[in-house]
């Protein structure tokens, strides 16, 4: 059911070097606990690289985006890519160049990339059009299956406790508890104008 990641050879390249693929990697840290005997600490260790690994393929997408290089896009991106637009249609610039609809100057140039698991949130701005975005990516062995956008949006992002996958819009006093939330937005005051709110649940 594996794929291969887009680097070829099944490996992705991470910031300073390659580091191997998911499967022989966790080969690698599933041998350490051996050596450790903490199962706590394989789990940690196990979760960190599937993040970095993660965060190491939508880098690559926005590399191969914005060398507008349709090959390695397509190694990236899931055939049935889900696709969710929260913004200005005059915004749907990732559309427009995925689809060759018509051309577009706009780089995504991400501030910040985060992993939480399977989600990789990655936020931008665009001084020069005022606009803010953020990309939510799922993940999933190497390629990319799920994005949501969200241009000039306040984002704030919630994780389900492990004990309760109850809805987190739930009026329950432990609804806080059993989502508290693991990321925010920061670029979106740039925009020098009131944007809408949104809770994004993962």
């Amino acid at each position: 059911m594996g794929r291969s990641s887009p680097n070829g050879a099944g490996r992705v390249l991470i910031e300073a070097g390659w580091i191997a693929s998911p499967k022989k990697a966790y080969y690698v840290v599933a041998n350490y606990e051996d050596n450790d005997g903490d199962p706590r600490e394989l789990a940690l260790a196990q979760e960190d690289l599937e993040e970095t690994l993660n965060k190491g393929v939508v880098r690559a997408l926005y590399d191969a985006l914005n060398r507008r290089d349709a090959e390695a896009i397509q190694k990236i991106l899931a055939a049935d890519l889900e696709w969710w637009f929260h913004g200005p249609p005059s915004h749907q610039f990732l559309m427009r160049l995925l689809t060759g609809e018509q051309e577009s100057n706009f780089r995504f140039v991400p501030h910040s990339i985060s992993a939480f698991g399977p989600t990789v949130l990655a936020e931008g701005f665009d001084q020069s059009r005022s606009i803010a975005w953020v990309h939510a990516w799922t993940v999933a062995d190497g390629i990319i299956t799920q994005v949501r956008e969200y241009f000039n949006t306040s984002l704030i992002v919630t994780r389900f406790g492990k004990r309760d996958q109850t809805d987190c819009s739930s009026s329950s006093i432990a609804a806080p508890l059993l989502c508290p939330s693991v990321w925010e937005s920061s670029l979106p005051g740039r925009v020098g104008k009131s944007v809408p709110g949104l809770v994004l649940a993962i």
